[in-house]
């Protein structure tokens, strides 16, 4: 089966089609990290996007329920080195080939994924189509040019649960997987309830969360502040997702009408949330971070946390009230926002994920220093 990746801008590369055998569109982001494919295709956050892995090798271990962040793929299409229609792994329940054909994701492999990569770092991300049907490639980069653009768009409510579902250290015990995460950090063994809003939600925030001895509820994205609030929550979690933070009005509300009455933990495009919240501004990067090896200096600690990243958007730093607002982390890379904190009401969040699966785990404190902040607002 063949296959075509067509960008907006015109350029084109053909290789062989793996997965389904169709026709996808959506923006073009390129991934570094070496493993994990599978956390990649079904992580909500990439909703709408054609990832690009730089790893040469992707399928060779297979796929496991286990390790799904979701119920399914959230990718559109999937470019690859090299892709591998077998898998060798005892964990493997089904070949990635077949896992993928099963969604509908379109997979295009033996491409120079460098030669993209390269391209994408020089001209920014962009719009594009992979197609195993069509081979008319001017009406392939016609298609790409006229995909709605990510800016504005809300894709946060689209993958958000619908209703409202609990997640304990039970539900955790009750999964078969091997991710299992026991609970008992807290000193007391109380138990606290989170409410988290489900933005695009990774099942492992959930399981940290429960390692932590909370007791979970998602939210869907929409639910008001005082819906919350009913619930008697000990803290609330702004969870990440897919899109631009900016018409997520509903949410930078929610934010505002909560601050100072419950603690408050976000990561990611919960992270955008907060800073839009507290009267800063966000704005889009040229191609984004997506990989599992970011360095985040930590500056209360003087610390560097390797860390897992996946955002188009970053947390425009000179528009943020220093009198209400510290900067806690800075990624060292081009030295963009990567934590902030309220200084007055018990808020934090950044941009990165200490939840990160497979890893690197540098930043499970995170989940500790909430926890401890629930803690000692109930005393």
């Amino acid at each position: 089966m063949q296959a075509i990746l067509a960008l907006e801008d015109g350029r084109i590369f053909r290789g062989k089609g793996f997965g389904a055998p169709a026709e996808c569109s959506g923006e073009v982001v390129f991934n570094t990290a070496l493993t994990g494919y599978q956390e990649i295709f079904t992580d909500p956050s990439y909703a709408g996007q054609i990832v690009v892995l730089t790893n040469p090798q992707i399928g060779n271990y297979g796929t496991t329920p286990n390790d799904a962040e979701s119920t399914k793929p959230y990718i559109e299409g999937l470019v690859t080195r090299e892709f591998s229609p077998v898998s060798s792994n005892w964990r493997s329940t089904q070949v990635t080939d077949e896992y993928l054909e099963k969604y509908n994701v379109p997979v295009i492999a033996e491409v120079d994924t460098r030669a993209i990569v390269r391209h994408l770092r020089a001209n920014g991300v962009m719009r594009g189509v992979i197609s195993t049907k069509v081979t008319d490639v001017d009406v392939l980069v016609a298609k790409a040019r006229a995909i709605r653009k990510m800016d504005g768009t809300d894709l946060a409510s689209v993958v958000s649960t619908k209703t409202p579902y609990e997640f304990s250290s039970a539900s955790a015990a009750n999964e078969t997987g091997d991710k299992f995460l026991p609970a008992s950090i807290s000193t007391d063994g109380k138990q606290m309830h989170v409410v988290a809003y489900d933005f695009g939600i990774k099942q492992n925030i959930l399981r940290m969360l429960a390692r932590e001895n909370c007791r979970v509820t998602v939210v869907p994205a929409k639910t008001s502040a005082a819906e919350v609030l009913a619930m008697n929550p000990d803290g609330v979690f702004f969870s990440n997702g897919p899109g631009d933070p900016e018409p997520l009005d509903y949410a930078q509300k929610n934010v505002q009408d909560l601050a100072g009455k419950t603690p408050m933990f976000g990561i990611c495009l919960g992270h955008q949330i907060f800073g839009l919240a507290l009267g800063g501004k966000t704005y889009k990067l040229k191609f984004g971070h997506h990989g599992a090896n970011h360095p985040i200096k930590n500056l209360e600690t003087g610390k560097v946390e390797i860390t897992s990243q996946n955002h188009n958007y970053a947390v425009d730093p000179e528009t943020l009230d220093d009198a209400t607002v510290a900067v806690t982390h800075t990624n060292l890379n081009d030295g963009t926002v990567a934590g902030l904190k309220h200084k007055e009401h018990p808020m934090f969040s950044v941009q990165y994920h200490p939840e990160a699966s497979p890893g690197p785990h540098d930043s499970h404190y995170l989940f500790k220093d909430f926890r401890k902040m629930m803690d000692e607002w109930k005393k």
